[in-house]
């Protein structure tokens, strides 16, 4: 039996989004066979520049952050890559926070730099082989 698909949640702030492309990119054969959802932006140049398929949510700031949050309390994600630009302040960082704080809770792996999303992304890897 096939084991199921790894259930990834892609999010980037604005000048992390080209990071996010190219980490990506670098796992691309795996991510196109993960079952992948990012917030509006991130998810179309996700589609757009890899050509992945992706369930774009809102954009972060118009709640998409909220929506990533709501999957992952219901069970329908396995890690969150979350490559947030510390040195800007956001204007919704209270969903921010609520987010990382979700996958505290409920032990949901979440990398919030590309160092951190390699190791996971390998991890991750690894057990599908």
């Amino acid at each position: 039996m096939k084991p199921p698909k790894s259930r990834i949640a892609l999010i980037a702030h604005d000048k992390k989004k080209d990071d996010m492309i190219t980490l990506a990119g670098e796992y691309r054969d795996f991510l196109a066979g993960c079952s992948l959802t990012a917030t509006g932006t991130t998810g179309a140049r996700l589609i757009n520049e890899l050509g992945l398929a992706v369930e774009c949510k809102h954009s972060g700031p118009f709640g998409g952050d909220l929506q990533i949050g709501a999957d992952l309390v219901t069970g329908e994600l396995d890690c969150v890559i979350f490559l947030r630009d510390p040195m800007t302040p956001q204007p919704h960082e209270p969903d921010i926070n609520a987010l990382v704080r979700a996958c505290d809770v409920h032990d949901i792996a979440c990398a919030t730099n590309v160092a951190t999303a390699h190791l996971v992304l390998k991890q991750m890897m690894s057990s599908k082989s």
